[in-house]
This record gives structure tokens, sequence and C-alpha cells, in this order.
């Protein structure tokens, strides 16, 4: 049995849309999926990068393409009333209904995904995160020490290891990002002969070049 980490933040909507595919891509696998919250802006600011909602021509784009991938995949999917927004009491709820030492459910992440990702709604509405807690019942306290630290210790983990963005499944030292890298992670579990012809470790040796002058 194969051990995979799937890594996301509640404000990707790419990482709803591959949390909702992911059973799909691996039917007929051995495989066990710990769901693992971190916070995307500590990849971000890890890395120097920006959000693709912190550039504009990148905004309208993400979210023409994330609709045009919800109505691809037949997957309902609509955008919150705001986007970005800080996904913190959403990620510290996530850890607070896991069970120690382990990770949140599938159940528990996909309530989460869907309070966010379907019916438009305000991510941060008071009245709809206590309703979405009471849904939850998390046996600990979201705003306590210990689910801060899981949720920082998840982030810095996920960092160490070489995650840049979400979503992201780990599986035995290597990294498949985004929606579009599913068929990727599928064809890599199944054993593709693909993989064995060099390319895929050539690709991650190749040389960083330099600029020419005048370029």
């Amino acid at each position: 049995m194969r051990h995979l980490r799937f890594y996301f933040d509640p404000i990707s909507p790419y990482a709803a849309l591959a949390f909702a595919r992911l059973p799909e891509v691996l039917d007929g696998l051995d495989v066990v999926v710990d769901y693992v919250p971190v916070l995307f802006a500590g990849f971000l600011k890890a890395h120097g990068h920006k959000g693709p909602a912190e550039i504009p021509g990148k905004r309208s784009w993400t979210y023409r393409q994330v609709l045009w991938e919800a109505h691809r995949l037949g997957q309902p999917l609509q955008l919150p009333v705001h986007h970005p927004f800080n996904p913190l009491a959403l990620l510290r709820l996530c850890w607070a209904a896991a069970p120690a030492g382990r990770t949140p459910s599938r159940w528990v992440v996909e309530q989460v995904f869907r309070h966010v990702w379907e019916g438009g709604g305000d991510p941060l509405d008071p009245q709809r995160l206590q309703a979405l807690q009471t849904l939850l019942a998390p046996p600990l306290d979201p705003s306590s020490d210990e689910v801060k630290s899981r949720l920082r210790l998840a982030t810095d983990d996920a960092v160490a290891a070489g995650l840049f963005g979400v979503p992201t499944v780990l599986v035995e030292g290597e990294l498949f990002w985004g929606l579009d890298g599913l068929p990727l992670l599928s064809a890599w579990l199944r054993g593709d002969p693909w993989f064995q012809q060099g390319g895929w470790e050539q690709a991650a040796r190749l040389p960083v070049g330099q600029a020419r002058p005048g370029s």
C-alpha cells in the first residue's frame, strides 16, 4: 500500500477541484491518503512569490479558467463573494477536527471545500462559520495554541519537503502539483513505462541558464 499526502488550502479553487477528482484518479490503486491543511500564504512568503489573485491579469484568467475547468469536469463550483480571503479560520477548524496525531478526514475536508466553493457565499461570514463548526463538532478549540501549532508545523514541513503550491500530492518523495498534475500522478502510480525512459529524472537535473547580454 502506498501512502499519499494531499496538501491543500481551501482558498484554492484548484485544490477544491483536485480534491473532488482524487478518488477517480486513484480508482483501483492500493493507496491511503492523508489530507493535510497548509497555509498557502506561507509557501508564497517562503519562496518570495505572489499569489495568482495578486497579479491583475492572472487574477481574471485564474477565475475564468477555474470556472471552465469546473464546467468541463461537471463539478459544482461557484466563486465566493470575495477572493482571496484569509483562510486561517478554516484551516484551524480542519486541524481542530482532526483526531490526535492524525490529519482531518476526507469528510471534514469536503465540508470545508463546500463551505467555500458551493453557493457563492462569504466564507468568513460569522454565522456560516459557526454553522460549519457545529457541523464538524471539532474536539479541539480552533483558536487553541495546539491547533495553531499543528497548522504551523504542517506548513513548515511542507515547505521543507519542497512544496511551493497547492494542491500538491506527495508520495515517496515525489511531488505532483496542481489539478493538471493528477493525470501525471495516476500514470506514475500505475507504472507507466515513460517514467523508466529517463526524462523524469533528467528534467529535474536541467541546469539553470543565464540570460545573454542584451537579451
